[in-house]
């Protein structure tokens, strides 16, 4: 009966694992290719082609803007496809975005509970065994160990796992995301919401290429206080995710950028696609009736100035975007219908893309969608002046911000002329319009709100730590924030209680060599003589 038993389990516990075997099938990866261009070999990957510029990423992740004409005949031919075949895939995903019903919720590797029944199954037949078997009884004293080493496995919980997670709370995982655009902005949290302040106006060029212009312009918002954006801490999955399309969150954001300028649904509030009708500048934005800037595809732009395995952006189900690679810095991975999946860590993400959905196919997280179909809550918007109607036939050539920051002067060819808009605003909220055209200028005079600064005191992010791992070559690396300046006290101490490492360190980066250390735990410690210090642990294999 006992050998029965065992048998049994034994049968359990090899189908369980035969289950757990199974991997996600991946995307190819788009490979650099050599472009001919009239300065030079370019080493990169096609990233997108609008009017007559093309986008290419290099290797490094730094994302390059070059006149179609700068190219030669090859290269063209090859843009010329790229287009051609986004185009026809946009047109499938508008085709059939209709016929799709709602995508009920993956359940995350953790959520299917095959790592854990694993482990049930063979803990079980590990002490049946030890029970019946006199051979294995023995092992009894050592059944913690193997408890805790089975666990670790089944669950996919690696040194790799431990980087992703940061050894910390999700408070520090936001921070460290956003902590790239301090002090132009500003967070702070409570216990539902994750609040960024800003003032709505990016680092970089704006409008440009627009060749569909609504005649908005971007001017300072007030995203401060208590209209700062909200993003939920503790994110939930949906009961049924709601399709991001021509009928749902058609106004207001759906995401918020990692440098706070809101993003909006690919889709505009008149059903078309924002991109493609060449409403939208090179970076994927453009100003809306408010004047407000905003973008409605993920402005992997900014992957020029934040790491490529950081979100370039949150939605506001509160779950993060990715680019192209997965938080590890491996290759994205297959997409779910929602156009993301759960990541290694358990917790689910988004990633963008060139084409339609661009960045979310369903909001998978809990959302609340209102009577005018947008998110609440969100923040809002404010013009100065009653929106204009579209230029038809207008493209922008230029946006340049005054040298003093309190204004822009935008340029804009229709037909044969040359036009411009050159605009600016005081600190109290005085705002002069001046429209420029070869038969004369016109001049109008605004009221609007005085310029507002993001909240004194919380625009430094406290945490002396933004993550620390052991890389493959059992070297600690530990990174900080960018705008953390001032001198840390970092010790580390083994598990005996002994400080085997003490430094002072004012640099986002330290590497820390441990070829002498023993395996085991290590608490790093970190404070200053400002802040109060911060404990961290880790194992080194």
């Amino acid at each position: 009966m006992k050998s029965k038993i065992v048998i049994t389990l034994l049968v359990i516990f090899t189908s369980l694992t035969n289950i757990t075997n199974a991997h996600d099938a991946h995307y190819q990866d788009t490979k650099p290719r050599t472009w001919h261009t009239k300065s030079g070999d370019i080493s990169a990957s096609f990233y997108l082609a609008k009017n007559n510029q093309v986008l290419l990423e290099k290797p490094n992740g730094t994302v390059i803007s070059l006149p179609l004409s700068d190219l030669c005949e090859s290269d063209i031919a090859f843009v010329n496809q790229k287009i051609q075949w986004i185009q026809k895939i946009n047109q499938i995903h508008q085709n059939t975005i209709a016929q799709q019903p709602s995508n009920a919720p993956m359940a995350s590797p953790l959520q299917k509970g095959k790592p854990f029944l694993m482990f049930c199954a063979i803990l079980l037949f590990i002490g049946l065994a030890i029970k019946f078997i006199p051979y294995f009884q023995p092992l009894k004293f050592t059944l913690p160990v193997i408890a805790v080493a089975l666990f670790l496995s089944t669950s996919s919980f690696t040194l790799k796992s431990m980087k992703l997670m940061g050894m910390s709370t999700r408070i520090s995982f936001l921070d460290s995301a956003f902590s790239y655009y301090k002090p132009s902005i500003s967070t702070r949290s409570d216990n539902n919401y994750y609040y960024v302040e800003s003032t709505g106006l990016p680092d970089h060029e704006t409008m440009l290429g627009i060749t569909s212009w609504q005649q908005q312009v971007p001017i300072p918002q007030c995203y401060i206080g208590t209209n700062a954006w909200s993003i939920p801490i503790n994110p939930t999955i949906a009961a049924t995710p709601v399709p991001v399309n021509q009928n749902h969150f058609l106004r207001g954001a759906i995401a918020l950028a990692v440098n706070g300028i809101p993003i909006f649904n690919p889709y505009t509030n008149t059903g078309v696609d924002a991109f493609l009708d060449g409403q939208l500048d090179q970076y994927g934005g453009h100003s809306g009736r408010a004047d407000d800037y905003h973008y409605h595809i993920a402005p992997t732009v900014l992957y020029n100035k934040i790491p490529k395995t950081s979100p370039v952006a949150f939605a506001l189900d509160g779950f993060a975007i990715y680019g192209s690679l997965e938080p590890d810095g491996s290759a994205q991975k297959s997409l779910d219908a929602n156009h993301g999946h759960y990541g290694s860590d358990g917790i689910y993400h988004y990633h963008s893309s060139a084409t339609a959905p661009y960045m979310i196919g369903n909001m998978v997280g809990t959302v609340t969608e209102d009577a005018t179909m947008q998110i609440i809550p969100q923040a809002t918007a404010k013009g100065v002046r009653p929106a204009l109607t579209p230029l038809k036939g207008a493209t922008i050539t230029h946006c340049h911000p005054y040298p003093t920051g309190n204004g822009f002067k935008l340029t804009y060819t229709l037909g044969t002329d040359k036009d411009t808009v050159d605009y600016s605003w005081t600190p109290t909220g005085d705002y002069t319009y001046k429209f420029i055209t070869p038969t004369g200028t016109t001049t109008s005079n605004y009221k609007g709100q005085a310029i507002c600064k993001v909240t004194a005191g919380t625009q430094k992010n406290t945490e002396y730590l933004s993550a620390v791992f052991v890389d493959p070559n059992r070297m600690i690396q530990m990174l900080f924030p960018q705008e953390a300046q001032l001198e840390r006290n970092i010790a580390i101490i083994n598990a005996n209680g002994q400080v085997v490492f003490n430094t002072k360190n004012r640099n986002k980066q330290l590497q820390i060599p441990t070829d002498t250390w023993r395996s085991g735990i290590y608490y790093i410690q970190t404070h200053s003589t400002n802040v109060a210090g911060k404990t961290h642990k880790i194992i080194l294999p």
